[in-house]
């Protein structure tokens, strides 16, 4: 297309150098032309004065007159002279305008024949444009034949390809779906046996457990009975020796009554202290308030074992029973109700007396009353009520009241 557009614009190109040249031409022909002419004027103004013969001037001759008839001959002979030089420039100027036309008519010959070329040449031109044209606009067509058969070969690949990947997809997707349901299946299966094992082994273990209560039981009745059947022993033995000492003691009394008789009477010895040989065992966290429970027993006396906690408390009565505990609600490691339940549990301290200690007596009413705590004694409290709520629990007289402690 690029080049029927370079050689249109050849051929106007052309076209117009042609004429701007054919009206060059025309112009100097007109200027020849009018050369020619002004030429051709001024030659036939000077050809009379130059033709004209010189006049000398001569004496008048005396000519006979002949009448009208050689007066009017010699008129016409003056003028002839200029008629031929007139004739001469004509004949010149035209065959000078001859020239000049023939000339302008080879000219525009010349011209018709290069207008002609030109316009052949313009036709050629425009034939071969069309002819490009028609070419490119087959080719074109060619080309956008070749475009959709070759896109439509690419839209068939690609929907093969697309085809083909959605097959092998959904065949990835399926592998994929069975793998997954097999995996899940062996899952299922693998949590069944695990949970069949658990029960199993959860079964073997409470069979074990109950079985190993079950012993402990059978262990812990056995060992009930033999300490009751030794507890009895113990009463028995104690009972006779208290029969035994009461006896001696009566015997005794009957021997001092019988001295006694025989002797001046002397004042009775002081009654022992109640709290002498009592042990109070104080269970708290607060170092505080050991030191001044510890104290006031102390004063009142009372021997007084200390505890940290719930555990230190339940290791020192096992090692040794007190007469009357002291504790605390909350404790590290084992607070005052587990305390008191392992105190309840145990046959050895189960009618031990527990004061427990706490500041919130009506929220902690019923849990005590469970655990088995015989007083429960809120924050704050007097000296005075703790010693009458201790000497209470123990059977003892009160010596001083204070305000009264609620009972578990």
């Amino acid at each position: 297309m690029s080049e029927i557009l370079l050689g249109l614009l050849a051929v106007t190109a052309v076209g117009v150098l042609i004429d701007r040249y054919l009206r060059r031409r025309r112009g100097a022909a007109r200027r020849a032309l009018e050369a020619h002419a002004a030429l051709a004027q001024a030659q036939a103004a000077r050809a009379p004065v130059e033709a004209q013969p010189e006049v000398v001037p001569q004496a008048p001759v005396a000519v006979e007159p002949q009448g009208a008839r050689g007066a009017a001959e010699a008129l016409p002979l003056e003028p002839e002279p200029q008629a031929a030089q007139r004739a001469e420039a004509q004949r010149l100027q035209a065959e000078r305008a001859e020239q000049a036309e023939r000339a302008e008519r080879e000219r525009l010959a010349a011209a018709e024949a290069v207008a002609q070329h030109a316009r052949l040449q313009a036709q050629r031109l425009e034939a071969e444009r069309l002819e490009a044209e028609r070419e490119a606009a087959a080719r074109a067509e060619a080309e956008r034949l070749e475009a959709q058969r070759a896109q439509a070969q690419r839209a068939a690949a690609e929907r093969a390809e697309v085809e083909r990947i959605a097959a092998e997809r959904a065949e990835a997707e399926r592998i994929e779906a069975a793998r997954i349901e097999a995996e899940r299946e062996a899952a299922a299966r693998a949590e069944a046996e695990r949970l069949e094992a658990q029960r199993a082994a959860a079964e073997r273990a409470e069979a074990q457990r109950i079985a190993a209560e079950r012993l402990a039981l059978q262990r812990a009745e056995a060992e009930r009975v033999q300490a009751e059947r030794a507890e009895a022993e113990r009463l028995a033995a104690a009972q006779a020796e208290r029969e035994r000492l009461v006896a001696a003691e009566q015997a005794a009394a009957r021997r001092r009554l019988a001295a006694q008789r025989s002797m001046p009477p002397v004042p009775p010895p002081p009654a022992p202290q109640p709290g002498a040989t009592t042990r109070v065992l104080v269970a708290d966290d607060s170092k505080v308030v050991r030191i001044k429970t510890g104290r006031l027993l102390a004063q009142h006396q009372f021997q007084v074992d200390y505890a940290v906690d719930g555990l230190d408390a339940l290791r020192q009565l096992q090692d040794r029973a007190p007469d009357l505990v002291i504790t605390d609600v909350e404790m590290p490691g084992m607070d005052g109700f587990e305390l008191t339940r392992h105190i309840r549990a145990d046959a050895r301290t189960a009618q031990l007396p527990v004061i427990m200690i706490t500041a919130a007596d009506e929220r902690h009413r019923d849990q005590a009353e469970a655990a088995g705590v015989s007083v429960l004694l809120g924050k704050p409290y007097a000296d005075e009520e703790l010693l009458a709520q201790l000497r209470r629990a123990l059977g003892q007289p009160a010596d001083t009241q204070g305000r009264s402690a609620t009972p578990a």
